[in-house]
């Protein structure tokens, strides 16, 4: 072997090709010892943007570079972080390749008038192979459902999404690659946002009346149960709006919308009565929330279920530097995004809080402790589980 063939650098992603929150080990190996290098990642968005982080390693005396053991020395993260090439991306004007990177020394611009030592792809999923995806028009009810692969059954899981309207699948989609019948339910379109004359909600067939009663579990992220229940959704969102005084913006020009609903009230019927829950509930809330009081609501939901005498039944996990947007793991954090207020035809930027380590953290754990509780409550046996990997 050739003293150049055996110095070209080698770097390893496996799996290459996995789903969102499934870890891979990264080595790059080959290198001169204790060589300076950069580990750089792009990913190009569905929008077609571009977003990069990279890392600051040195490679250690058998000119090896492992991500989950040695420490990066700068760059979009520091420390041991294993999957900190992911969840510390940040958007990039420049147009440069999909690709992962290894460039000699350490850099932090630039990357597109480089050549990397060594480049290789690696593909993330949020929809196993084998999941079904079922679009839901039928009797008022529009959706998608998302079915693991197998004959079943399997456990069922419906999700909402906030105040933005519209249908989001890529959580449900995840969510049936471990194992559950997911629905995405599109419950707020944004046409209903602007007019009073709702649809009227389809009729329970028979037997479905107390199909409520059933439920087994749930899971609240970043949510409150300040809404006015006797209200149309049209009502509600005009509810809120007699308090626009209490929002505020910040010096970059930030919308800050959590003071909407604070204090939180002490009127009932202009709260969910969460004293009436019967089921287990996790409530998943980030400490610098800047987009809804979800951390005083979650206090509020405490006391009320204390009194009732259901709070056995209530887990809160509070994460200290996370923000609003608690998503699942290893994907970019967003501090502020644009925001169409749909109501109103406004487009805002929306302050969603958090800061980028925490918040990969919290979105780590959060995933990881949503899945057990989920596995806990819907599935009878740790062994009818159906996972799906790539």
């Amino acid at each position: 072997m050739s003293t150049e063939s055996k110095m070209r650098p080698l770097l390893s992603v496996q799996p290459s090709r996995g789903l969102v929150d499934e870890k891979f080990q990264i080595i790059i190996k080959n290198l001169w010892p204790k060589q300076e290098v950069t580990l750089h990642a792009l990913h190009r968005s569905e929008d077609k943007d571009f977003w990069e982080a990279f890392g600051h390693y040195i490679s250690d005396e058998q000119g090896t570079v492992s991500v989950d053991r040695d420490e990066s020395l700068g760059g979009t993260y520091e420390g041991t972080e294993q999957m900190g090439l992911l969840w510390s991306l940040r958007p990039v004007e420049e147009d440069e390749r999909v690709h992962s990177d290894v460039y000699a020394g350490h850099l932090s611009q630039g990357f597109s008038q480089i050549s990397a030592l060594e480049t290789t792809v690696v593909e993330r999923w949020y929809m196993a192979p084998g999941v079904e995806r079922v679009d839901i028009r039928e009797r008022g009810v529009r959706g998608t459902l998302f079915l693991p692969p197998g004959d079943g059954p399997y456990p069922g899981v419906m999700d909402l999404w906030g105040g933005g309207g519209g249908l989001v699948e890529y959580r449900s989609a995840l969510l049936a690659s471990h194992g559950f019948a997911s629905l995405a339910l599109e419950y707020l379109a944004p046409e209903e946002l602007r007019t009073k004359s709702l649809p009227d909600p389809p009729k329970p067939s028979k037997g479905s009346e107390g199909a409520h009663s059933n439920l087994q579990c749930c899971v609240c992220i970043s949510g409150s149960h300040v809404v006015p229940v006797d209200k149309s959704i049209y009502e509600a969102f005009q509810e809120f709006r007699k308090n626009m005084d209490k929002v505020l913006v910040n010096e970059d020009n930030h919308v800050i919308q959590r003071g909407m609903i604070l204090p939180i009230p002490a009127d009932p019927s202009l709260k969910v009565d969460v004293g009436r829950i019967k089921c287990p509930f996790l409530l998943v809330n980030g400490g610098d929330d800047q987009n809804w009081a979800s951390v005083e609501s979650a206090e509020d939901i405490e006391l009320m279920m204390k009194k009732a005498g259901n709070r056995h039944l209530l887990t809160v996990l509070t994460y200290p530097g996370a923000g609003h947007l608690i998503e699942p793991p290893y994907t970019p954090h967003f501090r502020a995004t644009n925001f169409l207020l749909r109501d109103m035809k406004e487009k805002i930027v929306m302050l969603w809080g958090g800061h980028t380590k925490p918040h990969a953290v919290a979105q780590e754990d959060a995933w990881e402790k949503i899945l057990a509780f989920l596995n806990q409550h819907l599935y009878f046996s740790t062994n009818s589980s159906v996972k799906a990997k790539l």
